[in-house]
């Protein structure tokens, strides 16, 4: 990735006057997902992957599986998953280079119902870098204005956003605050001569973005 990325552009300055009404609506109902949405050879491997016996952490939207690859490293005692909807962007990760994590193609959340339907409760979940959907019309394509966002708290763990539009760490944490959870954000710290956790991070990084974090111990798994 070239570091020419422009940063997000929104009318939106502040967080959405809708999100608190959408996200007690989610809380208060269940996402009614299509049925049978994952294919079997999906199922089969996320089945594996809890017969492990090991904790577990999720890296949804990974892309290229770069993050999932690092998190694998940082995370040698768990099995890690890396979920992305694109065949394409999955095609250039290359050769694993780690027994603990796999990628899976799917929808991130439909594979959240399908671990909460088993009552997993996730080691750590990551969200690195999720598309921002800036335009004001778009917030219910917002993880936090989706009707599965309530399965992130079913799914528990430590919990962590990252991106570079501040109003998308803003509504994450007032999401979280209002299903009853102690969200932090701040900037997040990513030293030149350090490693980025993802490709994303690299190249906003690069281009000067500031870049920005959300996190909450998820404590309430109702």
């Amino acid at each position: 990735m070239q570091a020419n990325s422009r940063p997000v552009s929104s009318r939106q300055q502040q967080v959405h006057q809708d999100l608190p009404r959408l996200v007690r609506r989610h809380l208060e109902s269940r996402w009614q997902r299509p049925p049978h949405s994952l294919t079997s050879e999906v199922r089969d491997s996320l089945a594996n992957a809890l017969a492990q016996d090991s904790p577990l952490v999720l890296d949804s939207f990974c892309g290229t599986g770069h993050s999932t690859r690092l998190l694998a490293r940082d995370h040698p005692d768990c099995t890690v998953i890396g979920v992305d909807k694109s065949a394409a962007r999955l095609s250039r990760h290359g050769e694993r280079d780690g027994d603990n994590y796999r990628l899976l193609r799917a929808q991130c959340e439909e594979v959240w119902a399908w671990l909460a339907d088993q009552g997993v409760q996730l080691q750590a979940h990551y969200l690195l870098y999720p598309n921002p959907w800036p335009k004001p019309a778009q917030l219910k394509r917002r993880v936090q204005g989706h009707p599965g966002f309530p399965l992130l708290l079913k799914l528990g763990g430590r919990l962590e956003l990252r991106c570079n539009w501040r109003v998308y760490a803003e509504e994450f944490g007032v999401a979280l605050a209002i299903a009853g959870q102690r969200p932090a954000v701040a900037v997040v710290a990513v030293v030149d001569d350090g490693e980025p956790l993802s490709l994303f991070e690299r190249k906003y990084r690069d281009s000067g973005h500031t870049l920005w974090r959300c996190t909450a111990q998820v404590t309430c798994h109702g």
